[in-house]
């Protein structure tokens, strides 16, 4: 099994509204991040929220019933650190997951080819960690197989999940896309505004 964690609990200061609740096609961000993950055939969901946790499982109660979906809370999620999100949702995992997806909430424009591809990669090489890379430049979202969540769950201030990749870059298997919506994520309504028209 394969498990996808959402990172929703941010407190989107440089938006200035909750981002993962903006219209996004027939949805929302945040819904369009989940279906894209449903397409690709993860099998299971868990969406970690925060901030705006009450509007971000709104968005969620109105996708269809009987998604492999579920949520987590972050009660630190006003340290700002994604990593501690990463961690709320990596620890509620049961053992037959085999490897985490690590997927940003704010990233609806990723292709479900590219998750696709992702999945396919770990199901044929089972390779520790499985980044998707364009024109050399590693984006999201990227897998962390079993044996390295120890190592991820100990991770503690000032170090972040960059180090983490940085430390295990040895183990990295790269997947060449041909998309730079792997580096795209919705910081500021200019973001918004320009992905959203490119969807």
């Amino acid at each position: 099994m394969i498990a996808a964690i959402v990172l929703a609990a941010g407190k989107s200061e440089r938006m200035g509204l909750p981002k993962m609740n903006l219209p996004w096609g027939e949805t929302t961000v945040i819904g369009q991040v989940v279906i894209t993950l449903v397409q690709a055939g993860v099998d299971e969901i868990v969406v970690v929220t925060g901030g705006a946790r009450n509007k971000v499982e709104s968005a969620l109660n109105d996708l269809p019933s009987g998604l492999p979906l579920r949520t987590v809370f972050n009660p630190h999620y006003d340290d700002g650190d994604m990593m501690l999100s990463f961690k709320a949702g990596l620890s509620t995992l049961d053992e037959q997951v085999e490897a985490a997806l690590f997927t940003l909430g704010d990233q609806p424009q990723v292709d479900v080819g590219v998750v696709q591809s992702i999945l396919a990669e770990f199901k044929t090489t089972h390779a520790p960690l499985i980044v998707p890379s364009y024109k050399l430049r590693r984006g999201h979202p990227w897998l962390v197989a079993r044996p390295l969540w120890p190592a991820l769950l100990k991770l503690r201030e000032p170090k972040t999940l960059r180090d983490f990749l940085t430390k295990y870059s040895f183990n990295i298997h790269y997947v060449l896309v041909d998309t730079d919506s792997i580096l795209q994520d919705l910081d500021t309504p200019g973001d918004y505004q320009k992905y959203q028209r490119k969807s």
